[in-house]
């Protein structure tokens, strides 16, 4: 990953409506392609690439552009041996300025191609991601959060003269602040996370062992290659099967590879023909998850609206029943009209439960509980129930 040619032409604007141009840079590898050719590495410039896609033809963007590192000669573990670091010339930049005009032009060019509802990640470090934030938010994307990956193997601080630099920092950004239909599979997220709302700290080690590509000499193919989990835990989280990721610095193909075993299509754009030799032939060793697999997790928020009242008119739940938090301490009574009755109190289960708990606000679907067939259970479990039910009845 991260690799690209860098712009040298265009003075940065503020506007997002601003035009970008690069005069005289390379366009001899792609004059123009007509249509999205899915599942393809395109080499090229990704500036030169992006602006020559179809506009508006890509669900997620995932982005690892070079860092601007500005590293200062070789680094050295205490025995003297050379850190296998970042040295090489795509990323390195004459100045900020030079870097930022690079960032204005990609992130255009991307934003271009991005479907109305798509999402972009940025990752990068503290040398660059400031930079980028700044970037995005200047030419109109909205930022949904940014998201660090902790590195459960950093590489250490050998000169001891900082903490060790033990996290990368994403961005994840939609196209401005009234796109809100963008994809975040909330509940897939949360059935893998132990029930618990996937956070925005994720643990992951740095690329190592099988994974890390080796060339014949036994030296890394590409210097940043990112975790294959990292990658996997950003399409989970904003893509469907089907849906068409875009990598800009495609490097050695991470997003590509996990992209084809989740069952996404990919674009890759990259500029160095050994990276994109290397990221073809592992793309081409993957083999894809079986449809059953892939399967999403049915968004609450996408399926139909079941008052609780319906429950009582099913007679899943009768007026009289008595419900009651997890622990039992707290009691309300079943009105027939679909109103729940705490003691002199009546109101909806929501409110209800918000008032038992001093709260200004309460999910009474998963806070009441009722008991049913000898255990206690959520009556956002009967509802469940019904929903099942219901799509059994219409696919007869």
């Amino acid at each position: 990953m991260r690799t690209a040619q860098r712009a040298h032409t265009r003075a940065v604007g503020p506007k997002p409506q601003s035009k970008v141009s690069r005069p005289g840079a390379s366009s001899a590898v792609l004059a123009n392609v007509p249509d999205l050719r899915k599942n393809t590495v395109y080499l090229g410039d990704c500036i030169d690439v992006l602006r020559s896609l179809p506009a508006e033809s890509v669900d997620l963007v995932f982005a690892d552009p070079p860092y601007n590192l500005q590293l200062e000669g070789q680094l050295s573990r205490p025995d003297q041996s050379t850190v296998d670091g970042v040295d090489d010339d795509w990323d390195k930049f004459e100045s900020f300025a030079d870097y930022d005009r690079f960032t204005w032009d990609w992130l255009s060019a991307a934003r271009r191609v991005m479907k109305p509802d798509a999402t972009l990640f940025v990752i990068g470090s503290y040398h660059n991601i400031f930079r980028v934030g700044s970037t995005l938010q200047d030419l109109g994307f909205w930022i949904l959060n940014d998201i660090v990956w902790l590195k459960s193997n950093p590489m250490p601080n050998f000169r001891g003269r900082r903490f060790t630099n033990a996290h990368e920092t994403l961005i994840w950004a939609s196209k401005g602040p009234d796109a809100k239909r963008y994809t975040f599979n909330y509940e897939a997220l949360k059935a893998g996370n132990e029930d618990c709302q996937m956070r925005s700290d994720w643990l992951f080690p740095i690329c190592t062992g099988r994974e890390r590509l080796k060339n014949g000499e036994g030296h890394k193919v590409h210097p940043t290659q990112k975790p294959e989990a990292l990658l996997a835990r950003i399409l989970l989280s904003a893509s469907h099967p089907g849906d068409v990721v875009l990598d800009p610095f495609f490097g050695t193909g991470t997003t590509g590879a996990v992209a084809k075993r989740l069952g996404r299509s990919f674009v890759g754009i990259e500029r160095d023909e050994t990276y994109a030799t290397a990221a073809r032939a592992r793309i081409e060793g993957v083999e894809p998850l079986a449809d059953e697999a892939l399967s999403a997790a049915p968004a609450k928020r996408s399926e139909p609206r079941v008052p609780f009242a319906t429950l009582i008119e099913a007679g899943l739940v009768e007026p009289g029943t008595i419900l009651t938090d997890a622990a039992g301490r707290t009691r309300v009574v079943v009105r027939p009209d679909g109103a729940v009755a705490l003691g002199a109190i009546i109101g909806s289960i929501h409110k209800i439960g918000a008032l038992a708990q001093g709260l200004p606000a309460c999910n009474g679907w998963t806070f009441w509980h009722v008991l049913h067939e000898g255990r206690l259970v959520p009556i956002d479990a009967l509802r469940a129930g019904f929903r099942a039910d219901q799509r059994q009845a219409r696919a007869s």
